[in-house]
């Protein structure tokens, strides 16, 4: 079997379409056709079925798609071992969350491409349990997450340190007078949450429903840029981490609550699989990231 139909069979089970899929590999929509036909016929099975206007996989597709992950990877990881030269260029293919690419990434992306010019890095964002799959599968050489403590029988989890969470709110809010904030005074508050799936949203939202506080109607973006923007003009409060407002706290355009609770709290992880063969310039991010923050250039 050509491993060249596994390629094409991931390209379409991930845009779940056989014409998007051909764009992206360069083929004619009838070669990729094809090799999905000649996989099925090499299986024995179906492998994508018609849902309205689209197809999406069948269950058989479904295990395929999980096995050619592994299998490309392997084959990746044999070219890589096999060429030294593969050793000093690549691609590093990254899954993290939007706060940590913007204010607590950079840092170490610059020091790493001062010491290694010649590697490629993509960033891809994403929500944790998005990007934790995305490691199992293979589409990420490894992520750096934002999320509580745990474990998984694929992945292994390497802890960078705890990142502060915080309530914060316009600096005219009524509950910024306060010396201490309590779970229950958020009661008829209006939150602006991060998008569903987010970690720490699903703290705060299991702890105000724990404290008897009313969850009012609230608004909800997937940027937290838009979050800073609403809370700043007084259009509700939100729970971020510190990191990604302290510019704004600085400037006194937002204010930052009083507010802790044990139940919320989250860490920065370095997430990779533990099959995962680890090139040089995988292993030497690693290393910048686990020995602590690099000298920032100004």
């Amino acid at each position: 079997m050509d491993t060249r139909y596994l390629q094409t069979f991931r390209e379409v089970a991930k845009w779940h379409s056989f014409t998007r899929a051909a764009e992206v590999l360069g083929y004619a929509q009838s070669s990729v056709t094809t090799q999905i036909q000649n996989l099925e016929q090499e299986f024995g099975v179906t492998l994508f079925e018609r849902w309205g206007r689209k197809i999406r996989l069948t269950h058989a597709g479904e295990v395929l798609l999980e096995y050619s992950g592994q299998l490309l990877g392997l084959l990746d990881e044999a070219k890589a071992q096999l060429s030294e030269e593969a050793q000093l260029a690549g691609t590093l293919t990254i899954g993290t969350v939007e706060s940590l690419a913007a204010f607590y990434l950079p840092p170490y992306l610059q020091q790493f491409r001062r010491e290694q010019p010649q590697i490629r890095v993509l960033l891809n964002p994403g929500i944790c349990y998005e990007l934790r799959q995305g490691v199992k599968e293979g589409t990420y050489d490894f992520a750096v997450v934002l999320d509580w403590l745990q474990s998984h029988p694929d992945l292994e989890s390497v802890n960078l340190g705890e990142e502060e969470l915080v309530v914060i709110a316009s600096p005219e809010h009524p509950l910024t007078s306060r010396k201490r904030v309590e779970a229950s005074d958020f009661n008829g508050e209006q939150w602006i949450f991060p998008e569903a799936g987010c970690s720490y949203r699903s703290m705060i939202e299991s702890v105000l429903r724990d404290s008897g506080a009313s969850l009012e109607p609230s608004l909800e973006f997937g940027s937290l840029e838009a979050i800073k923007q609403c809370v700043a003009y007084g259009l509700g409060i939100a729970l971020v981490p510190m990191i990604a407002v302290a510019e704004e706290v600085k400037k006194g355009t937002i204010s930052v609550l009083p507010f802790t609770h044990p139940d919320i709290r989250v860490y920065r992880q370095l997430v990779y699989h533990k099959k995962k063969w680890m090139p040089r310039a995988m292993r030497h991010f690693f290393n910048l990231l686990t020995e602590g923050m690099p000298a920032r250039e100004i």
